[in-house]
């Protein structure tokens, strides 16, 4: 007598995508004003708030650039900075060395080679000291509106795999699996939704499940402590 065992199928790519348009369309709703936290009023002053926000919270950099973009207003004058006191402004956000190292490297790049502006393209942005996929699309969505890219960040790649959109763990592969998911009009948006929903429901630790919004879509719905 033969006997038959379960196989557990990995989802269609399909019914992910299908998924996925149920999720955005869910965030959406839920987080309609959802949009970039970091302060700013120039694209210069969003693109340093970024470099700062590694490893920090949003809220801790808006104070450190409230007083810092009194100080250094331009390009010129980042590029131009005592490294040290640089580094005494931004302690608090960690790291304060390599991100006083990017942002004054960054500086004196676009000081050289785009007459002290901020670059709008995906390619000259990824040539500034510091400044990854993840810094030029928050630059290039939020303030440029342009969307060349998902922001990954780390509430992003928590929420992306416990949704199970992705089953990669490195940033740039996730972001390659939620852009093949989702159309690109929903990119800019998407991440800045997934980001309140991580701060306000999907902790890393202890989430929201019965309050979350995402459950019925949500493969790991109840299942972490």
């Amino acid at each position: 007598m033969s006997s038959t065992r379960a196989v557990s199928k990995k989802p269609s790519r399909s019914s992910t995508a299908e998924r996925a348009g149920r999720i955005a369309k869910q965030l959406a709703s839920s987080y309609a004003d959802a949009e970039c936290a970091l302060v700013h009023s120039n694209a210069l002053e969003l693109l340093v708030a970024t470099i700062l926000s590694a490893q920090c919270t949003d809220v801790r950099v808006n104070l450190v650039t409230k007083e810092l973009f009194k100080r250094y207003k331009s390009a010129k004058d980042f590029a131009e900075s005592n490294p040290k006191e640089l580094e005494a402004a931004i302690r608090s956000t960690g790291f304060f060395r390599n991100k006083a190292k990017s942002i004054r490297g960054a500086a004196r790049l676009l000081v050289e080679s785009f007459g002290g502006e901020v670059p709008s393209t995906m390619e000259e942005l990824l040539q500034l000291p510091g400044v990854a996929r993840k810094t030029a699309n928050v630059v290039l969505g939020t303030w440029f509106k342009k969307a060349s890219g998902v922001v990954v960040d780390t509430h992003v790649h928590r929420i992306a795999r416990r949704l199970q959109l992705t089953r990669e763990d490195d940033p740039k592969k996730i972001e390659r699996d939620l852009m093949g998911l989702l159309p690109e009009a929903e990119w800019i948006d998407f991440s800045h939704r997934l980001i309140w929903h991580g701060r306000k429901i999907c902790a890393a630790r202890k989430p929201k499940c019965g309050e979350c919004p995402l459950a019925a879509d949500c493969p790991s719905a109840g299942k972490i402590a």
